[in-house]
């Protein structure tokens, strides 16, 4: 039963592609006088537009449109003025159109060069020999733990704040420095936020380790942006190039409604974390 509607998805989506879209669009274009691209800025609008315009360019045949995901963004206004060229869109007619498409492509290239602005400091590994590493690591103690010192760089003091060795850096494996620096955006954007949500971290019954969960919450962050299940938010809420800036913001969101939920859904025990971290993964991606 399944292999059956898998094989029919398969054969709408080829006989779509080939040939039902060309001759639907075309009819259309008689009907309304308008390309595709003319009537989705008519029809919709925020995430839904993009997406559909972005879809509209990908799965186009020609290679002026195709290439329109991939420009960098100094060649946008340029790569919107061929695209009218070649769907014949009169600017004094359609004098909104180039304003919504150079929207759109700023909002779809940006995000595609935000993943790989996010990738380049993830991969970059935490090192204790880098000075700034290091004081970066130091500001984040400073920021949870004002009013205590820290009395050495290795110490158990670390697990005050949710690390779970001695030495931090041997936790920030998986996420890189990207790790690090969501957790101090996040520390010094939100003092008093973070300073809540580290005091309930050492709840008795419901505690976690504040800084291990940063830092899966940063990958769960990462693996939103990598499948593109953050665009529809990026999309509504950032009108133009999404930033790292966003990514930060975003993260801080994870921060502040993971919390929230977990006191809210009240585990057994924290050895069950691995389970509750899927379904609040689950909760956001349908957010």
């Amino acid at each position: 039963m399944f292999r059956k509607k898998k094989m029919f998805i398969s054969l709408w989506e080829f006989f779509y592609g080939h040939f039902f879209r060309f001759w639907m669009k075309w009819l259309l274009r008689q009907m309304t006088g308008k390309c595709e691209l003319q009537r989705i800025f008519d029809t919709y609008v925020g995430a839904q537009r993009t997406h559909r315009i972005e879809n509209s360019l990908t799965y186009s045949k020609n290679k002026v449109l195709q290439k329109a995901t991939r420009v960098v963004q100094s060649e946008v206004d340029k790569c919107v003025d061929d695209i009218m060229k070649e769907k014949n869109i009169n600017p004094e007619k359609d004098a909104s159109f180039k304003i919504c498409m150079k929207m759109c492509l700023l909002q779809i290239t940006g995000y595609k060069q935000l993943y790989l602005d996010v990738e380049s400091v993830r991969k970059r590994p935490y090192d204790s020999d880098n000075l700034q590493h290091e004081e970066l690591l130091m500001k984040l103690w400073n920021l949870l733990m004002p009013t205590k010192k820290l009395n050495a760089r290795i110490s158990k003091q670390w697990a005050e704040i949710g690390f779970q060795g001695d030495d931090p850096k041997t936790d920030f494996r998986g996420m890189g420095i990207l790790g690090l620096i969501n957790l101090v955006y996040f520390s010094e954007n939100y003092t008093s936020e973070a300073h809540q949500i580290l005091s309930r971290s050492n709840h008795p019954k419901l505690g976690y380790s504040y800084a291990i969960v940063g830092i899966n919450l940063t990958e769960m962050a990462y693996s939103l942006l990598k499948s593109e299940a953050l665009k529809f938010h990026l999309y509504n809420f950032v009108p133009g190039i999404p930033t790292m800036e966003h990514f930060h913001q975003f993260y801080c969101y994870l921060v502040y409604e993971f919390d929230k939920f977990w006191f809210e859904e009240e585990p057994e025990s924290i050895m069950y974390f691995n389970l509750y971290r899927e379904k609040f993964h689950e909760k956001i991606k349908g957010l």
